[in-house]
């Protein structure tokens, strides 16, 4: 008789909480997380705008570009320990693109590393540059120390100096 009695109860509170909003509670709790984490990444937008003077639409397309060509210099299962790090909608962005996707590591330093981003969003080196600090700042500000030293610890001296100098 207990055991039909919680279960009612149980039935009721599902009910209650289902009429309260009109939707029930996993449906809920999903919205929930979505919400946290665009918030998470309109926070790292929010900040990558702020750090390299940009619009919205060419911080995303600079985080895209800078991060998808440091992927492509990263060795082993460093990039996806970077990703891991980054707010998911970014790490969604990423997953699209098909330049770092199934290819091999490359080698390359800052000269490379600028050209690359730069023909990806059509500016010049100085600008493309520019963009490259910005998005390294905002990533420094997302991620983990050690994570940082684990990236620095795979980039030649030029590139460390791109990843370690602000703007």
């Amino acid at each position: 008789m207990a055991d039909i009695d919680k279960t009612q109860r149980t039935e009721q509170q599902q009910g209650e909480s289902r009429r309260a909003s009109g939707v029930d509670l996993e449906t809920r709790r999903e919205l929930r997380r979505e919400t946290r984490r665009s918030q998470t990444y309109k926070a790292f937008l929010k900040n990558l705008c702020a750090i390299g003077s940009m619009s919205e639409e060419e911080a995303e397309q600079a985080a895209v570009s800078v991060l998808c060509v440091l992927e492509q210099r990263l060795f082993g299962e460093e990039a996806e320990h970077l990703e891991a790090q980054l707010p998911a909608k970014l790490q969604e962005l990423l997953v699209r693109c098909e330049r770092h996707v199934g290819k091999p590591t490359t080698r390359f330093g800052k000269e490379g590393f600028i050209r690359m981003v730069s023909e990806d969003l059509g500016v010049d080196g100085g600008l493309a540059e520019q963009r490259i600090r910005a998005v390294f700042t905002a990533i420094r500000d997302q991620v983990s120390e050690g994570e940082i030293e684990d990236v620095i610890g795979q980039l030649p001296s030029d590139l460390r100096e791109l990843w370690m100098r602000p703007i």
